[in-house]
């Protein structure tokens, strides 16, 4: 085979390269690499008919070509990467609410330790993702990034900032939105017992107070749940949308 026709079907491997191993979902740190290499491989056979690579030439270096492809991979990557932190940084504030911050497990979906409720809502959120075809529709905005962003050189636009801005904005209001119950329950809590300890000064609040407030906690995070997937659905078309607009950044 030329080297030309191999380093051309090279450089579509990249872009959905990326893709897999910095997406949750699609290739998560765990997933053997067999199968991150074999989606990768498929997906570049499925791109390739529709796709145009164009022919390399001198004037534009491999490198550049391929920093490019990575680049635009990674702003897809992160919008799935938005929609995860922004469940696992609700589970942070709920799990620190209710005492559970030493008792971390390794979160499969993003490789750190993390609460029980954090690895919960991570793992929640995905399924949420993929119950609502969310990886269809970042499938096809894989193959519209062809189309508005076709291999070759570029360069970064200053919209760069605001988009990155903008999917820290999701995390935060997801994150929020999420651990807002937990968090106003438990405050009102925490007065409660502070009255409490008014009216009876004699009373070991830390003692009776520490499993008090994990059962109400954790009957407010059984109430959560059931509202977590129709949140996290209502910002899939969002990070999709600020996924490509990351990637329309590196035109």
């Amino acid at each position: 085979m030329d080297f030309g026709d191999i380093a051309r079907f090279g450089l579509l491997v990249v872009r959905p390269g990326m893709l897999v191993m910095a997406a949750p979902g699609f290739g998560a740190p765990f997933a053997p690499a067999r199968a991150r290499l074999g989606l990768t491989v498929l997906l570049a056979l499925m791109l390739a008919p529709a796709v145009a690579v164009p022919v390399l030439s001198q004037s534009v270096g491999l490198g550049v070509l391929v920093a490019r492809e990575l680049a635009i991979g990674l702003a897809l990557a992160l919008a799935v990467r938005t929609l995860v932190a922004g469940a696992e940084l609700a589970g942070h504030l709920t799990g620190t609410q209710l005492g559970l911050s030493m008792g971390a497990v390794i979160n499969p979906q993003s490789g750190v330790r993390n609460t029980l409720i954090a690895a919960l809502y991570t793992n929640l959120a995905l399924l949420t993702f993929f119950a609502v075809n969310g990886h269809h529709m970042f499938l096809r905005t894989l193959m519209q990034s062809y189309v508005a962003l076709p291999i070759g050189a570029g360069h970064v636009d200053a919209s760069l900032a605001r988009t990155v801005t903008q999917m820290l904005g999701v995390v935060f209001v997801l994150g929020v939105r999420l651990a807002a119950p937990v968090i106003v329950v438990l405050l009102i809590v925490e007065v409660a017992f502070g009255l409490i300890t008014r009216a009876a000064p004699t009373l070991n609040i830390m003692a009776v107070g520490t499993p008090v407030r994990l059962l109400i906690g954790l009957l407010v995070v059984a109430a959560v749940i059931p509202i977590l997937p129709g949140l996290v659905a209502r910002f899939v078309s969002t990070v999709v949308e600020l996924g490509l607009a990351a990637a329309r950044a590196f035109r």
